[in-house]
């Protein structure tokens, strides 16, 4: 982690560290690209193994998704121990903690409520002779949902990504995880129960993204995959866009946090850990116009590392990722946070509203010292599957329309037709489409 003044750097200096790689220049490391090559014959690039992972699997279904989850994962798996089955999901009740059980059905409540408040409408307006114009809102018909599964568990994505499509009418819910030890994490499968997941399978990786896009013997075809994952997931998702539907190119996470001279360096602490200890390629960035501030994170930081359960992947984070941006003034650091336009953006300032009208690239904002990331997260009902790397420039979080189709309806009297006639013959010619033009001429 370093602290950066931009008055000492320049401007242009820190908008080279703000500015996030594509998703395809990722590098992987050398442990992963040994394993790699034993698998492949050959270095290959992550984009290249997942090609070669989606074609194959296109082509063979489920041999090839036997085969690969035994190659990468080490995992033995027939097609018909593929889809969780319902022994399973007891024995994860009776695993499972009530008071976390609990907690994910007021998580579930909240996350509903919230997304109810999102549904658009369909609708239908007149014209001037009782021509019809409108739209219908049309839920998709079945969708994939895919939940990581390696170095931790995320009941929470289960609920972020499922309870949205049951609200918009989605006709089928498949999801996907990666299991442990031939397992899938007990509260994983109550989330998926308590959120309405219709089919789980055991499979992860490349493999599983590419197996819901085409569809396999065994594993169904969906019109539309959602869910964060490692780089093969979001390389993945990448290749097979075009054949179904994606919600987001989802990368490592990250956070920004923007502070005055009133935030709690303690808090800034910690919220900077609690994104870091994600994953070690996670970016933990705080913008500050006051260099008191700064060095008392910087330190604060280094302290709360060592108590952490999961030091060794936080302190990768901050080591690789950490940065803390001493800005010449508030405007410019608000420029800077809307450069980097992270996945989770913290106002940690005096008047938190007040900002929010300069805030255009977030994929949420959290406002004020009581509203810490986590509590997006998990519980306050707003969606945790957001944009990252930057492309939250584009990007929109998970919601209720991500599993919605707009139609256009038309319905034209024969009066509003002849009215209409002459633009529409006019404007086909004009484009040199004669049958488009005869199609309207031949009806007046």
């Amino acid at each position: 982690m370093k602290i950066v003044k931009s008055f000492e750097v320049g401007k242009n200096e820190i908008e080279k560290l703000l500015t996030k790689k594509a998703f395809d220049e990722v590098e992987l490391s050398p442990k992963i690209r040994e394993a790699n090559k034993k698998i492949f014959g050959e270095d290959l690039t992550a984009a290249e193994i997942v090609r070669k992972i989606v074609g194959d699997v296109r082509k063979s279904g489920d041999k090839a998704v036997v085969d690969y989850t035994k190659k990468i994962d080490g995992v033995e798996i027939s097609p018909k121990d593929f889809q969780v089955t319902e022994k399973e999901f007891q024995a994860a009740e009776i695993a499972a903690d009530k008071k976390i059980v609990d907690s994910l059905k007021r998580a579930a409540e909240n996350i509903r409520s919230y997304h109810i408040e999102q549904l658009p409408k369909s609708w239908i307006t007149y014209r001037n002779k009782n021509s019809i114009l409108g739209q219908s809102i049309i839920p998709l018909e079945r969708v994939g949902i895919y939940v990581p599964g390696g170095t931790a568990a995320y009941p929470s994505s289960v609920l972020m990504n499922c309870i949205p499509a049951k609200v918009a009418g989605v006709g089928e819910i498949v999801m996907c995880v990666p299991p442990k030890n031939g397992q899938i994490n007990p509260y994983v499968l109550i989330a998926a129960k308590i959120a309405g997941v219709d089919k789980i399978f055991k499979i992860g990786g490349a493999q599983a993204i590419s197996a819901m896009a085409f569809g396999t013997e065994t594993v169904p075809r969906v019109n539309k995959i959602t869910g964060p994952g490692n780089i093969f997931v979001t390389l993945a998702k990448k290749e097979v866009y075009g054949h179904c539907d994606i919600d987001m190119l989802a990368g490592p996470s990250e956070i920004l946090i923007l502070a005055d001279e009133s935030a709690d360096p303690e808090f800034v602490a910690a919220d900077m850990l609690g994104q870091a200890e994600h994953d070690p390629l996670a970016c933990s960035i705080v913008i500050t116009t006051d260099e008191n501030l700064a060095e008392k994170v910087f330190r604060r930081v280094k302290i709360r590392l060592e108590n952490l359960s999961r030091k060794e992947i936080a302190g990768a984070s901050i080591e690789r990722n950490g940065l803390i941006i001493v800005a010449k003034d508030i405007d410019e650091a608000v420029d800077f946070a809307n450069i980097s336009a992270p996945e989770h953006m913290e106002l940690l300032v005096k008047e938190p509203f007040n900002f929010l009208p300069k805030i255009k690239n977030a994929g949420a904002i959290f406002l004020g010292a009581y509203s810490p990331e986590p509590l997006g997260d998990y519980f306050a009902g707003s969606n945790h599957v957001l944009p990252t790397g930057g492309t939250a420039r584009f990007y929109s979080v998970l919601n209720v329309e991500t599993f919605l189709k707009r139609t256009g309806l038309i319905s034209y009297t024969k009066d509003d037709l002849k009215n209409s006639a002459g633009d529409i013959i006019r404007l086909a010619e004009a484009e040199g489409l004669g049958a488009h033009a005869e199609a309207i001429k031949i009806r007046i």
